[in-house]
């Protein structure tokens, strides 16, 4: 929030306006570049909020802002939230979210990966002016104001009581999609009422019943899609966790899918929140039935059974394994390695990602996670063949150092650098981006 005061004045070498008079009582300043074309200023002495139209704007705010000596008040890189949070977020907490498998070499991998891509920028395009871009985007049917959606995250009680709802009203206010985990802290009809454009995780358990119902209940609450997570039957060997010997679902929590499903609750002795004892075994009976072993690309045909949504495999890397997935029914696949989490030593995402594209791209959806940090980083897996993105660590780092302000913070940062970067590559929506914008480093 600024407080202003002042008049508006047409920059003719900026295509922008500009701030004349004083910013904040008893300060004089002169402001030549660096606010929005759209800003609009309240009557003096009066307290109001920035608001314009393009996610680049929130670059406008902050050198606004500097105007009366504020500054964000959070780091504005991805690696900056991290440490952020290393800082200040329970041990346990903090190592559940940042941690990898084994070395944490297929996180590592995930980064190092956008190093081998260069972007071509292309010169005098007009498409760094205000309104010059479109970065909205059709996926599965689902409009989103940018190709972001963010990724499921369990458990993000561990970061803020509401976490998921939380997300839910970020990212409906800013116009991108969200993605709910089924191991999370919120109920799925709890995120419905408060979520714009959400997609429903499933992690398949060991029990078609119990699946059958999550998805129902997903579909009923409004979800527009469901996406399969594949690659977790089990977790994969995680040793940030294993060294403070922590597994919240075995403390009752990221399961409130689960203690609230009547098809769950039904296996159950006596209603969970009865006693301590009944809390136990419900949380015994979770163990039982997370993960599914038997899982096969034939089961698809269930979940298509069960809903007419649009579904999406997420853990594929091997083109063959996306083949069959789209064979079995699958109207996308997500190009993943669970950020690292699963398979220590496993091809980085984004070396998966154009094999993928060329397997099944003319016939489904191929969205990319594992290892987005940069606006940069959206443009390549974009020219790669990504239709969207699918963005995650860093936003929960905002959720848990600063609740709602913290994630869209995160968000906000992500999107006005993706948008900078699209006008000074010469892109005036996302059609433009293909492989020709994008070079190999050898």
């Amino acid at each position: 929030m600024l407080r202003l005061s002042g008049r508006l004045r047409a920059d003719p070498l900026l295509g922008v306006r500009t701030v004349v008079g004083r910013v904040a009582p008893g300060r004089e300043h002169q402001v030549k570049r660096n606010l929005a074309s759209k800003l609009r200023l309240p009557r003096p002495g009066t307290t109001v909020p920035v608001v314009s139209g393009g996610f680049i704007d929130f670059q406008n705010e902050i050198y606004l802002g500097g105007l009366g000596g504020a500054t964000p008040e959070l780091p504005m890189t991805a690696a900056g939230l991290e440490q952020h949070a290393r800082e200040r977020l329970d041990p346990a907490a903090f190592a559940y979210v940042a941690g990898s498998a084994s070395a944490e070499r297929t996180a590592a991998a995930n980064r190092s990966a956008f190093d081998r891509y260069r972007i071509l920028p292309r010169m005098l395009r007009g498409t760094t002016g205000p309104g010059a871009r479109d970065l909205s985007v059709e996926v599965l049917g689902t409009r989103l104001a940018a190709p972001v959606l963010t990724a499921p995250i369990g458990v993000l009680e561990l970061l803020h009581e509401s976490g998921e709802v939380v997300a839910a009203e970020v990212t409906k206010e800013l116009g991108i999609g969200t993605v709910l985990s089924t191991a999370a802290s919120s109920t799925i009809e709890d995120v419905g009422a408060a979520a714009g454009a959400w997609w429903y995780q499933l992690y398949w358990p060991a029990d078609n019943d119990l699946a059958r119902s999550f998805v129902r209940r997903a579909e009923r609450a409004g979800a527009k899609a469901i996406v399969v997570t594949v690659d977790t039957p089990n977790l994969g060997w995680r040793p940030r966790d294993l060294e403070l010997a922590h597994l919240p679902f075995l403390h009752g929590k990221g399961i409130a899918n689960y203690l609230s499903d009547p098809v769950f609750r039904a296996k159950l002795p006596s209603p969970p929140e009865e006693s301590e004892e009944a809390m136990r075994v419900a949380i015994l009976t979770w163990v039982g039935l997370f993960g599914n072993h038997t899982l096969r690309h034939a089961d698809l045909a269930h979940l298509r059974e069960w809903t007419d949504l649009p579904i999406a495999v997420k853990g594929i890397l091997h083109p063959d394994d996306a083949r069959q997935v789209v064979d079995a029914g699958a109207d996308a696949v997500v190009v993943s390695n669970h950020g690292g989490r699963q398979v220590d030593g496993s091809v980085a995402a984004l070396d998966a990602l154009p094999a993928v594209v060329a397997a099944v791209g003319d016939r489904a959806d191929v969205l990319f996670d594992s290892g987005v940090r940069t606006g940069s980083d959206v443009i390549v897996a974009l020219a790669l063949g990504a239709k969207a993105v699918l963005y995650g660590r860093p936003w929960a780092y905002g959720l848990g150092i600063a609740g709602a302000a913290g994630m869209r913070h995160a968000l906000r940062s992500l999107l006005a650098d993706f948008d900078s970067v699209l006008g000074l590559s010469g892109c005036a929506d996302i059609a433009a981006v293909n492989r020709s914008l994008v070079s190999t480093v050898r």
